[in-house]
């Protein structure tokens, strides 16, 4: 059972690498700063895992010796290879395949493992001791999440929060139970933390990023949500007309400028 999930999870992203890696912001530079200040120093190694197409992976580029980013989706791991190739392939950092439960690091040997957007996809139990054999002692793991829809205008955000909902029960209508992708609630990534007992201290933190957006992104960034494109691959073609009505929303909010945007992370952070 516990494989077909992970099947699952990882064919959810298949197929819209270009579009979620144009899209979705870039990992905030308070991620290395918060992290470097709670290792104490300059990490020699730090890994991401579920690393998608890189986004929270090249933050580390000048901050870390050597990163590793970890991702199991082919289509996802080919955008992070073409990045890395665009950037003139730098030397401190390599993307592989991998999951989380299982990731071919030496033990005691990672400074920072990180998950961006990717922990609730995640059995969190088995993750967490994975996490914590790689982990050296005084390692940092911390995952963090980006609340949706990004904050801009309420009546927006208000079709954004009904459109996703809409593709949620369309999924469930149009596939299987056991086809289906599972997600671990976010909101118990902490208590997941602290019960697995690993880790002497753990907490959230919660911080924000501006970042600019025109009608076309805002409308991406919808897009680019995994439920919305799992439904639309299963066949939703009432999908269609309510992705054009909020795109046409977003266009007359937007109307022809690109304004700033704020984006919420909330991080759950432990040290072994």
């Amino acid at each position: 059972m516990k494989n077909q999930i992970r099947t699952n999870n990882v064919e959810r992203f298949s197929g819209f690498g270009d579009l979620y890696d144009q899209n979705r912001p870039h990992a905030p530079e308070e991620v290395t700063r918060i992290l470097t200040t709670y290792l104490g120093t300059r990490p020699q190694l730090v890994i991401d895992v579920g690393c998608g197409t890189g986004l929270s992976t090249f933050i580390w580029k000048q901050k870390a010796s050597k990163v590793i980013g970890i991702e199991p989706s082919d289509d996802m791991r080919e955008v992070a290879v073409n990045n890395w190739q665009a950037a003139q392939k730098p030397v401190n950092i390599r993307f592989v395949p991998g999951f989380s439960h299982d990731l071919g690091i030496e033990s005691n040997s990672v400074d920072i493992v990180t998950c961006s957007q990717s922990f609730h996809w995640m059995e969190p139990q088995s993750t967490l001791r994975e996490f914590s054999r790689v982990l050296r002692t005084g390692g940092v793991f911390a995952a963090y999440d980006c609340d949706w829809p990004p904050a801009f205008n309420w009546e927006v955000e208000e079709s954004y929060k009904h459109l996703i909902k809409l593709a949620d029960n369309r999924v469930s209508e149009l596939s299987q139970s056991e086809q289906q992708a599972h997600k671990w609630d976010k909101e118990k990534h902490l208590i997941q933390i602290q019960k697995s007992g690993l880790f002497r201290f753990a907490k959230e933190i919660v911080f924000h990023n501006w970042e600019q957006c025109d009608a076309t992104r805002y409308t991406n960034i919808a897009l680019s949500q995994g439920a919305l494109q799992t439904a639309i691959k299963l066949g939703a073609d009432d999908l269609h007309q309510a992705v054009e009505n909020f795109r046409n929303q977003v266009v007359d909010a937007f109307a022809g400028e690109t304004l700033d945007v704020l984006f919420s992370y909330r991080m759950r952070l432990a040290i072994k």
